[in-house]
């Protein structure tokens, strides 16, 4: 719980940016660390609020206020393995996660909560940093295979707890590297790759066998590996794009966000980007579709490039700038929020509606707009025009790319195109298939994959051996 009287003594500090004309140069991370004292006063300011409200904010169950009470009293190793008990990658989510833990903190109320997602961070940073992160090798292997396809948050999280259940665990990824949309989608100045390289070297440790570039129901039949293994587990994602499809969408420099991003992760890391045709925003007037993350990484990722102006436009309604606390808490509130990335330069707007694109020469060069009314129907006379020589769809997916594996099994989907699947045994309708993540929940946040991962773990591992001693 920290210090009792902290929260009266000590004001929330949060970790630091370094300058925006400085980061722009760059695709490093640029947040500034609060450093050990900084860290144990920010946990210091944990009350004891009776109820924890920050559990019920914490998709993984993290014992926050225990943590928070161990950094406070400098037992950095035991606040360390308490947090890995519940969240294999608190260095991920102390970087990319939202924190509705601290929206969920008691001390929320006075808009003043505990700095919970830095004080994370610090605990994984530092047990990195004095070597205590080492490979957690289980020497009795049950002798049972389990593939996980998808590597990235729920494929990562799902495999390196049946490896360490024994099992000789397989991990399937299309793409040439291991990582999902933290490494593809996530942009380097939020989550630099070594962070994922690293884990993922431990996982080979720990006796996880990586099979990259190979495409599953593509390279490889989903029949062929329910055949070759004990069990699978479908953790791919749900990387199908909501489209535009208005009147000169076919026009050059229209482009879903994620082709974006990721081709611009590739040339961070060097990866070959095979030919393809070159996106970049270097010199254009850009318009972003799309208000949550993936349009804000856009945004960041433009502004980099040295894009000369950059616009976000959302259906939606401006939100409030202040949520109704007594309404929310300790939900998630819906409130106005700006992004670093939005901090670097971007025109924002809301209630927009966009009626066609415009072009020259087969290229577009428009955007026409409408407001929007409460049925994001355009209204009549509230036309407009946006200038672009760059579009980025920023609108969310509409769940798992369904061509090939999921077709090819065969399996029940739910209401909207997952694949179906509870939430305690993470069985899908055919035998010996498991799903969890994205693909299963649909488009969300990076602690639910591993939340969903872990937990697919367990049902694996009691359906392979009977009984389970993996956490749930």
């Amino acid at each position: 719980m920290g210090k009792i009287t902290g929260f009266l003594e000590l004001d929330r500090v949060d970790r630091d940016y370094r300058p925006v004309d400085e980061r722009l140069e760059h695709y490093n991370e640029f947040v500034i660390p609060l450093g050990d004292k900084g860290t144990r006063d920010q946990a210091a300011r944990c009350m004891d609020c009776g109820v924890p409200y920050c559990h019920n904010g914490c998709p993984v169950n993290n014992q926050i206020p225990d943590w928070n009470d161990l950094v406070y009293r400098g037992d950095w190793l035991k606040a360390l393995k308490n947090l890995h008990s519940t969240n294999n990658f608190p260095e991920f989510t102390g970087r990319i996660c939202p924190a509705p833990c601290e929206a969920a903190c008691t001390l929320n109320i006075q808009d003043v909560p505990v700095n919970i997602k830095s004080i994370e961070c610090a605990i994984v940073d530092k047990g990195f940093e004095e070597g205590w992160i080492t490979p957690d090798i289980n020497p009795n292997k049950t002798g049972r295979k389990v593939a996980v396809i998808g590597s990235g948050p729920a494929g990562m999280a799902a495999a390196q707890q049946l490896a360490r259940a024994g099992h000789d665990v397989h991990l399937y990824e299309k793409n040439k590297q291991a990582g999902g949309l933290m490494r593809y989608g996530i942009p380097n100045f939020k989550l630099e790759k070594w962070q994922l390289d690293r884990r993922l070297e431990q996982m080979q440790a720990e006796g996880v066998t990586l099979h990259l570039g190979v495409h599953v129901g593509r390279d490889v039949s989903m029949d062929e590996l329910v055949a070759q293994y004990d069990a699978v587990a479908l953790a791919g994602g749900a990387e199908k794009p909501r489209d535009l499809p208005i009147p000169g969408r076919d026009l050059d420099g229209i482009h879903f966000a994620m082709d974006f991003l990721s081709q611009q992760n590739k040339r961070v890391t060097g990866e070959n980007l095979d030919n393809v045709k070159p996106i970049l925003a270097e010199g254009k007037h850009v318009v972003v579709i799309g208000g949550g993350d993936t349009g804000s990484d856009c945004i960041g990722t433009s502004n980099r490039q040295g894009a000369l102006s950059v616009t976000q436009i959302e259906i939606m309604p401006a939100p409030p700038e202040k949520e109704n606390k007594p309404l929310v808490w300790p939900l998630w509130p819906m409130k106005m929020r700006t992004s670093s990335s939005q901090e670097e330069g971007v025109v924002r707007d809301f209630a927009v509606a966009t009626i066609r694109f415009e072009g020259e020469n087969g290229v577009v060069k428009k955007l026409i707009c409408a407001r929007a009314d409460d049925k994001f129907q355009p209204i009549p006379g509230t036309e407009f025009e946006l200038k672009a020589d760059l579009v980025t769809l920023a609108m969310g997916f509409l769940g798992p790319v369904q061509e090939g594996m999921v077709k090819d099994l065969g399996i029940e989907l739910d209401k909207r195109g997952n694949v179906f699947a509870d939430t305690f045994q993470y069985k899908t309708s055919r035998e010996k298939v498991f799903s969890c993540g994205d693909m299963r929940r649909g488009q969300s946040l990076v602690v639910w994959a591993i939340r969903e991962g872990r937990q697919c773990a367990r049902s694996i591992d009691q359906f392979l051996m009977g009984r389970t001693t993996l956490p749930r």
